[in-house]
């Protein structure tokens, strides 16, 4: 294709536009509407909407419980708290710090939740920030939780894509839109001020300044009594930063560690993981590695490491924990979950193994609370088995809060996992979930910025896919994070056809193994795994029945200069460069749609609100389908934002689609 006659979609809101996703919208509900669509969707919203669900609250230095809750009754949700002793009931009482929905009518307006920042340490003032239609852009207003009210007069910013933190009651880090030149070419703040109460933002003092071409700089604060800072972080890229220390006078001090590292400040402790191999005071380090030392230490020249984890070919490194004392390490073995206690003792880390959970279950630390104690929130779940959210604390006993409710029976369902080779001898791991017997089948996969794919409980698939006799398969291909930054560095830029050569070789070896056919596979992916999705389309068409691609990124030629998409060249490349464009335009899906070739039919499915990755990748991908005389589907939901949907109506209505699309093509 060598000239885009569908760049008028790029265009967000403009009549004809609007007009055609009318029609597509239209066509596709006509098309997958039925009994069978209303069954489904009403048995996914039933899960969404049910008050027998989990709730996954934060805790705070104050001890109480802060959770935010969608059903039936508050589709746009409640902001909501309660105390320990009434959660451990089966039917705690809560008290409503905000209602969404009200808001939305008393103001006439659209606003979805986004995040909430809470002043420490008196916990009676915070930061709510809310979107209109759930995109990335919110305003952000002070809110009072002593009176539930928001402050009039208090800190207030418009809508942006904004980074906001407390300093103390009257000061806050601030990173936004301030005006003409303060944002990077991704959209995103590249100037962090410090705003003082009753000052307008126009007089906030300047602490930091990246540059136009950075990805963004964002900045926290950290008042604990002793160790008050701040760190300001300025992303030259998705994956090259400098972190600075924020001192209360003022002064800024460079944290000399990679560019390529993730580094974490907890009381006197600095920790450090760099993501290729460094070199620090004469001894080299692999890339994955979690090292440990005294920030003021190091920041004085001493570089005596102390190395908590190690990776091997196997195992990786999956996050971590403070609790006020010790640190609760995640790791990973060939994608099974393992959590250690580590605690420092005089220069030397003592550990012990944290209980973990079945087979092939995800145990998670959810939450800590370093301000108050050593306890931490455990939360283990597995494809056919509901989350359990425990609550332990180091040193003592574990307690189960809350076990979730059962969506759907798994008699005859089992979870096993096996090893594909790819194209370049590589094992890439997998998950099927299901029955035994051969049939239709979902592929899931990402595959980008070091994100990690885990067994999950999924009510919607249970219902809407298993128990419907079919199997849900969950691939680890090289992009992600399963086995640390290597696996992920494995497949950036012109090395990206491994991530696709990967998970061609998992849909061969389902198919091998007999566990479904190339007519009853199906793939799903959303974003980035939209990407992978387009691609598996117009490469390895001859491998699957169906493709299901979620506010995909597509036009790889110009996805810099929609929306944020420059943020993302370190890991992709640059198309306005001509070595990148000649790897890129390899494996680009709107370039490499052909008219004489058979593909499987696409549903695609995306938001006129996503201000992160453009709608217009799957307006285009449609109509240059369609005009070619391909079959695909096409839905864009007017809200939703990068999530698709804003609430639960919305998204058991794109599930509905997705569930009812795969059915009819597979079975």
């Amino acid at each position: 294709m060598t000239e885009d006659a569908y760049r008028w979609l790029e265009d967000l809101d403009t009549p004809a536009a609007l007009e055609w996703v009318t029609a597509r919208n239209a066509e596709t509900t006509a098309t997958l509407s039925g009994e069978r669509f209303a069954r489904t969707k009403d048995a996914i919203r039933e899960v969404l909407d049910s008050k027998d669900r989990i709730p996954y609250p934060s805790r705070r230095g104050d001890g109480l419980y802060y959770d935010f809750w969608t059903d039936a009754d508050h589709p746009r949700g409640l902001w909501r708290r309660t105390t320990p002793e009434r959660f451990r009931t089966d039917s705690p009482e809560w008290e409503v710090l905000l209602d969404v929905g009200a808001l939305n009518r008393a103001e006439g307006e659209n606003w979805t939740w986004n995040r909430v920042s809470v002043l420490r340490p008196g916990y009676e003032r915070c930061l709510i920030s809310l979107s209109r239609g759930g995109s990335d852009a919110a305003v952000v207003r002070e809110f009072d939780l002593t009176t539930r009210a928001f402050v009039d007069g208090g800190f207030t910013l418009p809508e942006a894509k904004s980074d906001v933190t407390w300093i103390d009651a009257d000061q806050l880090l601030v990173a936004t839109d301030f005006g003409p030149g303060a944002l990077t070419s991704s959209g995103y703040a590249r100037v962090v001020k410090r705003w003082r109460r009753g000052t307008a933002l126009s007089e906030a003092q300047t602490v930091f300044e990246g540059a136009a071409d950075d990805v963004l700089v964002t900045s926290s604060y950290d008042p604990t009594p002793g160790f008050e800072r701040g760190l300001v972080t300025r992303l030259v890229t998705f994956y090259r930063s400098e972190q600075w220390l924020y001192r209360p006078g003022g002064d800024l001090v460079r944290i000399e560690v990679p560019e390529d590292a993730v580094i974490d400040l907890h009381r006197e402790w600095l920790l450090v993981t760099p993501r290729s191999e460094w070199t620090a005071g004469g001894v080299t380090y692999p890339a994955g590695v979690l090292l440990a030392v005294d920030l003021e230490v190091f920041l004085a020249g001493g570089r005596d490491l102390t190395v908590l984890f190690e990776p091997d070919e196997r195992t990786s490194l999956s996050g971590w924990s403070w609790t006020r004392n010790h640190l609760l390490l995640a790791t990973m073995r060939d994608v099974r979950s393992r959590i250690e206690i580590l605690t420092p003792e005089h220069q030397v880390w003592r550990r012990e193994p944290l209980p973990g959970a079945g087979e092939f279950d995800h145990t998670t630390v959810l939450d800590t609370c370093p301000a108050l104690d050593d306890s931490y929130l455990l939360s283990s779940e597995g494809f056919l088995r509901p989350a359990t959210l425990s609550l332990g604390t180091v040193g003592g006993t574990m307690e189960t809060l809350k076990r979730g409710p059962e969506f759907f029976g798994t008699d005859g369902m089992s979870v096993r996992q096996f090893f594909a080779v790819s194209a370049d001898g590589t094992r890439v791991p997998y998950f099927v979930a299901g029955g035994s017997t051969p049939g239709p089948t979902i592929l899931y996969g990402y595959g980008g910025f070091e994100v990690t794919m885990t067994p999950s409980y999924s009510g919607l698939m249970g219902r809407g896919w298993l128990a419907h006799g079919g199997t849900y398969v969950l691939a680890g291909i090289r992009g992600g994070g399963e086995y640390g930054p290597a696996w992920h560095q494995a497949a950036l830029r012109e090395n990206r056809l491994r991530a696709y050569e990967d998970f061609a070789a998992v849909a061969a070896d389902l198919v091998t193994r007999g566990i479904t056919t190339p007519g009853q596979l199906g793939i799903s992916g959303g974003s980035n795994g939209g990407l992978l999705m387009g691609v598996m389309l117009t490469r390895y068409p001859e491998l699957f029945g169906a493709v299901v691609a979620r506010v995909p990124l597509l036009d790889m030629r110009r996805y810099t200069k929609l929306l944020a998409g420059k943020s993302w060249i370190a890991e992709y490349g640059d198309p306005d460069v001509e070595q990148d464009w000649a790897f890129l335009r390899e494996f680009s899906p709107y370039q490499n749609v052909r008219a004489d070739r058979a593909y499987p039919p696409l549903l695609l499915l995306t938001s006129t609100r996503d201000d992160r990755v453009h709608p217009a990748h799957a307006r285009k991908m449609m109509a240059l389908l369609s005009e070619l005389g391909h079959r695909a589907a096409y839905y864009e939901n007017v809200e939703g934002g990068h999530g698709g949907a804003a609430d639960n109506e919305q998204a058991a209505l794109l599930w509905a689609l997705t569930f009812e699309f795969l059915r009819r093509e597979l079975d």
